[in-house]
């Protein structure tokens, strides 16, 4: 049959509803991952009662590869890739509802994003200060805290800080850590600073503290929508010590369906956390991760792993032997982060809450 498309609007949905609703036996519908392009499309499947297929690009790619050598494509070539290499493969077609996950996984993406543009901010807020009051973040052992950024707000240039009186309500947001003395010495540093106090210059540093409280209220608000959505669905794998809402969250809604792997091998595949293994006459041996899909998970799960290893002994135990075996700390973490997907996987699949007798 030869290839044809269809407009992104209704009309042209309803002529793809029309020419499947058309052919006779079994529908297979294989879509190559697009991000957000997609999306409509297959929310338009489900609803209309299709089921469909999503495919890796890089999976694809290696089909067509093993299939000729030949570097030519076009959106008709690839559409006929993704025919073909549909029909090679086993139909596991996505779940029904996958749009619930798919709403988890585009507020923790629009989360990180958010994440990322208010560390910008900070950056381009310690070039300024840089300027400003050069001595301030060194003082702060080169973070701005939250205190820190209290004193920027409320104070904004340094004749003001070294004016400061108001000592209570920095002891306060700092549960005590800021004491009496470090508020005369910031004072002095203030008073004889080597910064400069241009107009433009502060007026600059207001801007980007204003920036900056915008966006990290914006994060709060999408914490708090996240939160709801992850009790609401409440996966087993929450009920895992070290595992915090956030975390589950992005672990859930970037693994999606889990019935989709056929063993935690798969899922270590799909997180990139497996080696790379290399082959050729007597030589044989494996190489650094492969880092193949979502950054974000592979994050959000070395970011169990430190509490996981503090908290559970189960893991504790696991970390200190591949630390007896002479692994360094962070290959160590990794194996942690691979037994991690493995009690996730077992977990989730058997809908099981976490028992730590049961993984011994």
């Amino acid at each position: 049959m030869p290839s044809w498309s269809f407009a992104n609007d209704h009309e042209g949905f309803s002529t793809f509803k029309d020419f499947l609703n058309s052919l006779e036996g079994e529908k297979r519908i294989g879509l190559e991952s697009t991000g957000h392009y997609g999306q409509n499309l297959k929310l338009f499947l489900e609803s209309n009662g299709f089921t469909f297929m999503e495919f890796n690009p890089l999976l694809i790619a290696r089909f067509v590869r093993s299939k000729s050598l030949r570097n030519t494509t076009n959106d008709s070539i690839s559409a006929q890739n993704i025919a073909r290499y549909v029909m090679t493969v086993e139909y596991k077609p996505y779940p029904p509802s996958f749009y619930h996950m798919d709403k988890l996984k585009s507020l923790t993406r629009f989360r990180d994003s958010l994440v990322r543009q208010r560390s910008r901010q900070l950056v381009e807020l310690t070039n300024v200060l840089d300027k400003v009051f050069p001595e301030f973040k060194p003082f702060h052992k080169g973070r701005l805290s939250v205190t820190a950024l209290y004193i920027l707000a409320n104070y904004q240039t340094p004749e003001k800080i070294a004016n400061m009186r108001a000592y209570e309500p920095l002891r306060k947001l700092s549960r005590g850590r800021f004491t009496m003395s470090d508020f005369i010495q910031l004072k002095t540093l203030a008073r004889n600073t080597v910064g400069s106090s241009s107009d433009y210059l502060i007026d600059q540093m207001v801007i980007l503290l204003e920036l900056y409280d915008q966006i990290n209220s914006k994060v709060d608000e999408l914490d708090n929508q996240i939160k709801a959505c992850i009790r609401s669905i409440d996966p087993p794998c929450l009920s895992l010590p070290g595992i915090g809402e956030l975390s589950a969250a992005i672990i859930l809604s970037e693994f999606g369906d889990f019935s989709k792997f056929q063993n935690p091998s798969k899922m270590l595949s799909f997180a990139g956390l497996e080696p790379g293994y290399f082959q050729s006459g007597q030589s044989e041996f494996t190489g650094h991760m492969v880092k193949h899909g979502s950054s974000q998970l592979r994050y959000a799960l070395f970011n169990c792993c430190l509490p996981l290893v503090t908290n559970e002994p189960v893991f504790a135990e696991y970390y200190a032997k591949k630390r007896a075996e002479g692994k360094p700390h962070r290959v160590a973490m990794i194996h942690v982060a691979k037994k991690l997907i493995r009690v996730i996987y077992t977990m989730q699949t058997k809908n099981i809450r976490y028992d730590p007798y049961l993984i011994r």
